[in-house]
């Protein structure tokens, strides 16, 4: 395993994600700004959503299953690589990510089912992970 270009603090947080894609003309609606951690992000082709899995109505297009790792931050925005230094071991494991921002960090995504093979990635490349409960 290569070791990552930075060390980094990244905590599991509790509970599980969905991602959903609607249509870009969709409203914005309640539950895509329910929980701790949400994230909206709108282009001419879709409008996606990162939401708590239980908050998710049924029959909205959705990936579920998903936990979440935050990058423990704040980053400095003259940073380069951080992203990288957690996506390229995971890509190295066969691990599909989905990743989004906020101004202070990152968060990237991962399928509950792949959790463990993650983590060992994700330690091999020498960050340390938590979980956070």
């Amino acid at each position: 395993m290569t070791q990552a270009t930075h060390t980094l603090r990244l905590t599991l947080l509790p509970g599980e994600y969905s991602v959903a894609r609607l249509r870009p003309s969709d409203p914005l609606a309640e539950w895509m700004t329910a929980g701790s951690l949400w994230c909206v992000a709108r282009s001419p082709a879709e409008l996606s959503v990162v939401a708590e899995r239980s908050r998710v109505p049924d029959g909205v297009r959705a990936e579920h299953q998903w936990r979440v790792i935050r990058f423990e931050g704040p980053l400095p925005f003259g940073l380069t690589g951080i992203l990288a230094s957690v996506a390229d071991p995971l890509a190295a494991a066969g691990i599909p990510i989905f990743a989004f921002s906020t101004f202070d960090t990152d968060y990237v995504m991962i399928g509950e089912s792949n959790m463990e093979r993650a983590t060992a990635a994700l330690r091999a490349a020498g960050h340390h992970v938590l979980v956070s409960e």
